[in-house]
């Protein structure tokens, strides 16, 4: 046969034999395309003779040891099952519970007794982080110093030296200034945002020190990241730097900085808004009606305010000057007010008329500067009674979900407790997702009654699809007992009024709640030390 190279052969192969005569010529009896597959077999094998071994590669360094205890057997069994469920696809099954959703909880609560994922694990760990971003932080501080060095091993896994605080936050925290200042100039940049967190954490000064150094040459989008970081522990040490940031380059920088010193009631750029705000809002006595609040807005946006934040340019539908209004009263402190209004408390400014239909963006900045300056006493008296008729979303001022976030979590879930047994669970769901886990007794109760009398009123479980699966995340496993007697098949088969099949959903949607609280209380028992 012919010697040929490689190249002709494929050549050959891709125009065709009937147009281009292969290079080694058939044997007698023997077609073209046949001789072409022959000449390339018979070169096939002559490449993978003369094959030279490749270089072998540099071993990897030894995994780092991971001080940590490991998991107790349990809760290693139920990690392995939990994982698992998540590679076949999860999900609801019937009554079953949905170990998918119950993915963080198990987490944060085996890092919260300080486990160490095991070895044999940290595969199926990290594809599981990689495939769901919101189980990152926690998987990945499971996963430890040697999930992050596994992942190094594979592509797949460079996510975790991208987002992986563990390691660098260890090195934040356990290691010398000189170590910190090479992760801090060398790192990626989820390494540096997690050493910049953690350094301020213990020694803001140093943190922002650390800032200081190279602020001038980072990138736009890194700025206004690193300045995010502020946001944890923001005090009046911070202000300097944040003034300076007033006149950085990137417009949305600059916005951040803004926002973080109205969240500093002392701070110069709040005393200028305070200012401003004043001008535009004052109390009038002269009207017969009685005392009422009067508005005039600002005639223009100029370069002061422009560099104290205040966005010139409305949305679309939105007037500038109420626009610009209820910027400067959203970043003036809140304190302002009772004196400029000549009230005692906020509930009482909160009370009075506001003239010539200013009161929705007046109330509404007043909200944002609320829930900004996380003030308790502005919230309560902007949220009201708990019993009042709910606005629909979108409709008011007000956004409660918000708001709530400004109270303590008691208060929260007594608040939002007194709203379901008023209102219902139609217009909870934000509500509820504010409120710290697990419920506390009376909000959990509060639920639990909505639901029996969405049940009794002959409405679909699906209806309350999304309580119902906060309830299984967030309801107190206590509660098990108590909701068994809801699993059983209720209402009069005979009523031609109920919903058709409806109480055998809601069964089962009941046995589906009781069997998760119980696999909940059950993990948790497993990660009991000893």
């Amino acid at each position: 046969m012919t010697s040929s190279t490689w190249d002709e052969l494929v050549s050959s192969a891709l125009l065709g034999t009937e147009r281009r005569t292969p290079p080694a010529p058939p044997r007698p009896g023997q077609d073209a395309a046949a001789a072409l597959l022959d000449a390339a077999a018979v070169q096939t094998v002559q490449r993978r003779a003369a094959l030279l071994p490749g270089t072998a590669g540099a071993r990897p360094a030894p995994a780092p040891r991971d001080p940590r205890p490991p998991l107790p057997p349990a809760a290693r069994q139920r990690l392995a099952l939990l994982l698992a469920d998540r590679a076949a696809g999860g999900g609801r099954h019937g009554a079953s519970p949905d170990l998918t959703e119950l993915l963080p909880q198990w987490f944060e609560a085996a890092n919260g007794h300080g486990y160490r994922a095991p070895e044999i694990l940290l595969p199926a760990l990290l594809e599981t982080a990689r495939a769901r971003s919101d189980l990152r932080t926690h998987a990945l501080a499971l996963a430890g110093p040697r999930g992050q060095w596994l992942a190094r091993l594979n592509p797949q896994w460079r996510y975790a030296l991208r987002c992986g605080g563990t390691g660098a936050g260890a090195v934040a925290a356990g290691s010398s200034p000189v170590a910190v200042e090479r992760v801090w100039e060398e790192g990626l940049f989820a390494e540096r945002a997690a050493v910049l967190t953690s350094v301020r954490r213990q020694d803001p000064a140093a943190a922002q020190a650390l800032l200081s150094g190279t602020w001038d040459r980072e990138r736009a989008e890194d700025r206004l990241m690193f300045l995010d970081c502020l946001r944890e522990g923001l005090s009046p040490a911070d202000e300097p730097f944040l003034e300076r940031a007033l006149d950085d380059r990137s417009r949305n920088v600059r916005a951040l900085a803004a926002e973080l010193l109205s969240a500093l009631p002392g701070s110069a750029l709040a005393a200028r808004m305070a200012e401003r705000a004043r001008g535009c809002v004052a109390l009038d006595r002269t009207g017969g009606a009685g005392p009422r609040v009067v508005v005039e807005a600002p005639p223009e946006c100029d370069a002061g305010m422009r560099r104290d934040g205040v966005v010139p340019r409305p949305p679309s539908g939105r007037g500038e000057r109420s626009w610009w209004l209820t910027q400067l009263v959203e970043a003036a402190p809140l304190g302002i007010w009772c004196e400029r209004l000549g009230v005692a408390s906020a509930a009482a400014a909160v009370a009075l008329p506001v003239a010539d239909g200013w009161q929705p963006d007046l109330h509404a900045a007043w909200c944002r500067a609320a829930v900004r300056q996380r003030d308790a006493e502005w919230s309560r008296a902007l949220l009201g009674p708990a019993t009042e008729p709910p606005t629909p979303e979108g409709s008011s001022w007000k956004d409660p979900a918000r708001l709530l976030s400004a109270l303590d979590p008691q208060e929260r879930a007594a608040w939002v407790a007194e709203f379901v047994a008023a209102h219902g669970l139609s217009d909870a769901f934000r509500l509820l997702g504010v409120c710290a886990v697990p419920w506390a007794r009376p909000l959990g109760r509060a639920v639990v009654d909505a639901l029996d009398i969405a049940r009794d009123a002959g409405s679909y479980p699906w209806s309350f699809s999304g309580v119902m699966g906060l309830a299984e995340r967030c309801l107190d496993p206590a509660e098990a007992d108590r909701l068994t007697p809801l699993t059983t098949l209720a209402g009069d088969p005979e009523d031609p009024y109920a919903a058709p099949g409806a109480p055998g959903y809601w069964s089962e949607a009941f046995q589906r709640l009781v069997a998760t609280l119980r696999l909940r209380a059950t993990m948790r028992d497993e990660l009991i030390p000893g």
